[in-house]
């Protein structure tokens, strides 16, 4: 079992180790550091360089997407987890732009945390379904068709399942075909769209009211 290098980032120091208390309990897990601000957690990030980070939004020195932006930038192979208590969609959007993977809000349960810290690993994105129902709403409104960039019909297809919130393996179940065959079929829409990654993709399938 390989484990999964993680580094939480929290202003609040019993939040901080309530989380890292029990992610140590996972064999899978390993906290390999904590920050408690975005400028120490970008410093940390730099000398750690973990597998995922679990960033809080708001923070005394300033907020999560400044520490996410310039941690993406300078390592670009570290997934980031927005983990808050904030769901307004003036922070919700930055943030993912900013480069992180996922948004949770800490009302989320411990496993749901650990699942989404798992799927971070293979790239796959976890967005809390109150955040998702925000970013849609605010996505329908003056929406517009653009062309799929020359998509074939079964990676249309695909991409309306990303859209739908499917896992690779739920893609693969549905469509009666290999896991292998769906990331191919992924790595191929997401080069289409010029796309960074499966979240983009989702909000590409839903601004264009493919589902």
């Amino acid at each position: 079992m390989e484990t999964i290098r993680v580094m939480v980032v929290d202003d609040h120091e019993m939040v901080r180790r309530g989380i890292c208390s029990y992610l140590e309990t996972e064999d899978d897990l390993e906290v390999v550091g904590e920050a408690n601000s975005g400028r120490s957690a970008i410093a940390l990030a730099r000398k750690v360089q973990p597998d995922v980070i679990l960033m809080d939004l708001i923070m005394a020195d300033g907020t999560g997407v400044e520490a996410s932006t310039a941690i993406k930038q300078e390592f670009p192979q570290i997934q980031i987890i927005i983990l808050t208590s904030y769901i307004d969609e003036n922070l919700v959007f930055p943030a993912l732009e900013s480069g992180a993977l996922s948004y949770l809000l800490k009302t989320s349960s411990a496993e749901e945390i650990v699942q989404a810290i798992r799927l971070a690993v293979k790239q796959e994105a976890v967005i809390e379904p109150k955040v998702a129902t925000k970013m849609l709403a605010k996505m329908r409104v003056g929406s517009e068709h653009l062309p799929h960039h020359d998509l074939t019909e079964r990676e249309l297809e695909v991409l309306i399942l990303i859209g739908e919130g499917k896992t690779n393996q739920e893609i693969a179940d549905e469509l009666f075909i290999g896991i292998k065959t769906v990331k191919t079929h992924v790595s191929n829409i997401l080069g289409k769209l010029g796309v960074e990654d499966r979240t983009r993709a989702a909000i590409y399938a839903h601004r264009n009211k493919l589902v």
